[in-house]
């Protein structure tokens, strides 16, 4: 039996930190797509803060929801704060709170300086990161989970950050919104498809719970087509060959016959996949432009 991680390691674990490219590749994305001696950086590293506290935030906000309503009890994934009664539910759900809150500073500073049209647009997505499985009717549960990731982890980041740089969206900025979006349904679908049974049990029912595991596959194949394509069409066609490269471990894994805990792997390639198209993305943008 594997020991209860320490009173930090739990709160990091719960934090879901191999899923944190979901929120700062976008950022990273939308930020290199201006020409390297016109970015803001200051503006940028805010993007990022409001990104990366909204994920933790939805994260310990998920963490709270499923845990209270029981949906975490029988648990084949990675380890849950609420689930494993080591941290009182309310902590759990103060914590998720206080990072929403640290998201909605950074946010109101980068209104400050550059736009206040981007408040609006920060109370939705913070709304939409409480309500994914809180409240008494989650959306999360009834499968629109894609559809926030793709909103807020793709549109919204992406097209956000490349907007406060001068006020202003570059065409490609929504293909490789289209594409950063699509990595992070993938990433979501890797803990769906691990998460099938036990989510059907729950009453959960996200799209990959509604497919089964056979035709989960070809959601997360859709989502890596998704990733290529937006690429492709934001006029780096070579480096969408290279995002179905490297997602080529990861697919392998969703179309094999493994369930349950066994998929956590899938989790672990998506987000290395994720990771290493979003360093050569911004690599090939500052190179090139």
């Amino acid at each position: 039996m594997s020991l209860a991680p320490g009173p930090v390691r739990r709160w990091v674990d719960g934090a879901r930190v191999r899923t944190l490219p979901a929120s700062l590749v976008p950022v990273a994305v939308g930020g290199a797509l201006v020409r390297p001696a016109t970015l803001s950086w200051g503006s940028t590293a805010l993007c990022a803060m409001v990104a990366l506290f909204l994920q933790i935030g939805t994260n310990y906000a998920n963490d709270y929801a499923d845990g209270v309503r029981g949906t975490d009890e029988v648990r084949v994934g990675p380890f849950r704060l609420t689930a494993s009664r080591l941290v009182p539910a309310t902590r759990v759900r103060d914590a998720a709170w206080l990072c929403f809150a640290a998201a909605a500073a950074a946010g109101l500073l980068l209104a400050a300086t550059t736009s206040w049209w981007l408040v609006p647009v920060g109370v939705t997505a913070v709304s939409a990161g409480w309500f994914y499985t809180g409240g008494p009717r989650p959306y999360g549960y009834y499968g629109f989970g894609e559809l926030f990731v793709m909103i807020y982890f793709g549109f919204v980041a992406t097209v956000g950050t490349a907007y406060v740089q001068h006020l202003r969206v570059p065409s490609p900025a929504w293909w490789f919104a289209l594409a950063t979006g699509s990595m992070a349904c993938a990433l979501l679908e890797a803990n769906n498809l691990r998460d099938i049974e036990g989510d059907r049990g729950a009453g959960k029912r996200t799209l990959a719970a509604r497919l089964g595991r056979e035709r989960g596959s070809w959601l997360y194949a859709v989502c890596v087509a998704g990733a290529a394509l937006g690429v492709a069409l934001g006029g780096e066609p070579l480096v969408g060959l290279v995002v179905v490269a490297a997602y080529v471990p990861a697919l392998r894994l969703a179309f094999s016959p493994r369930s349950g805990r066994d998929l956590i792997a899938l989790l672990v390639a998506s987000a290395r996949a994720q990771l290493a198209v979003g360093v050569l993305l911004v690599v090939v943008f500052f190179a090139t432009r």
